[in-house]
C-alpha cells in the first residue's frame, strides 16, 4: 500500500510540471476515471489512496492540480 500512496503523491507532483497531463486528468468525471487515466500514464493507486492523498493537500495545492473550473463545477470528489 505504501507504493500506491507514493504513486498518488508522485502524480500530483508530475501534473504541476506537465500541463498536458493536468488537462487529461482534469477532464475525468469521477475518481475511478481519474485512477484509470493515471494508470495509463504509469501511476498505480486506488480511488481510496487518491482520496487519502487529496486530503493531505491544501486548498491552494488542490486547485493547482485539479481546478474544478468556473461553471458548471465538476468536482473530482463530490462535496
Amino acid at each position: 500500500m505504501v507504493m500506491a500512496t507514493q504513486n498518488a503523491a508522485q502524480l500530483f507532483k508530475a501534473v504541476q510540471q506537465d500541463q498536458e497531463l493536468k488537462e487529461r486528468l482534469k477532464a475525468t468525471k469521477n475518481p475511478k476515471a481519474f485512477v484509470k487515466m493515471a494508470r495509463k500514464v504509469g501511476y498505480n493507486f486506488t480511488p481510496k489512496k487518491l482520496d487519502t492523498e487529496l486530503n493531505k493537500l491544501s486548498s491552494e495545492e488542490l486547485a493547482a492540480i485539479v481546478n474544478p473550473g468556473v461553471a458548471p463545477r465538476s468536482h473530482l470528489i463530490p462535496r
